[in-house]
């Protein structure tokens, strides 16, 4: 099955290999360079939604024509969110706040096709952490494995063993909703025959 071309608005490993994955290998990645703090009173959707669509929007600027795929991934307990932990602090921080918890890993997706049209859609997991134990959470901070990861963990690593339950889209918790993306990609005439 061919596809048109797609320019990828993310500079995250983790997103180019997803769509690899299912067989999408962008023509080109350009990050976009956006404000992404929060707003006051935003909800962790709206916030998901709104900064996956504004990176769309940003490279679609300079990309008439070309079919662009942004997103954007929010870690919450309920209203609170989470930042992507730059630091030791934070990451503990997090940890500390996800332990025996359940919490949200919203996922905003946003494509501008070829044509100019925008589509968007907002993927929810629910995530359940064990109760970690101060061994595990210093463990897990020697890993490092929680740097720039929102929330402060990354699933597609250790942090796999301390997650009890999942319900929704486990590709959505590592960056990208691959069910999502196809149905939005195949209802939008970005495969060809």
């Amino acid at each position: 099955m061919k596809h048109q071309e797609l320019i990828l608005a993310s500079a995250s490993p983790r997103r180019i290999d997803l769509l690899k994955q299912i067989g999408v290998d962008p023509a080109q990645i350009i990050p976009a360079d956006i404000d992404e703090s929060e707003l006051k009173n935003e909800a962790p959707r709206d916030l998901a939604l709104r900064l996956a669509r504004e990176k769309a929007r940003a490279i679609a600027i300079n990309n008439n024509g070309k079919f662009i795929i942004a997103a954007d991934t929010v870690v919450a307990v309920g209203r609170r969110i989470l930042p992507k932990a730059e630091n030791e602090t934070q990451a503990r921080k997090c940890l500390k706040l996800l332990s025996g918890r359940r919490h949200h890993v919203y996922g905003g997706i946003c494509i501008i096709t070829d044509e100019g049209k925008e589509i968007t859609r907002l993927c929810d997991t629910i995530v359940k952490f064990k109760r970690l134990s101060t061994n595990e959470i210093n463990s897990y901070i020697e890993s490092q494995e929680w740097e720039g990861k929102a929330g402060g963990y990354a699933i597609q690593g250790q942090a796999a063993a301390y997650i009890s339950f999942i319900q929704g889209s486990y590709s959505n918790i590592v960056g990208l909703s691959l069910y999502d993306t196809m149905q939005m990609l195949r209802g939008n005439d970005f495969f060809t025959k």
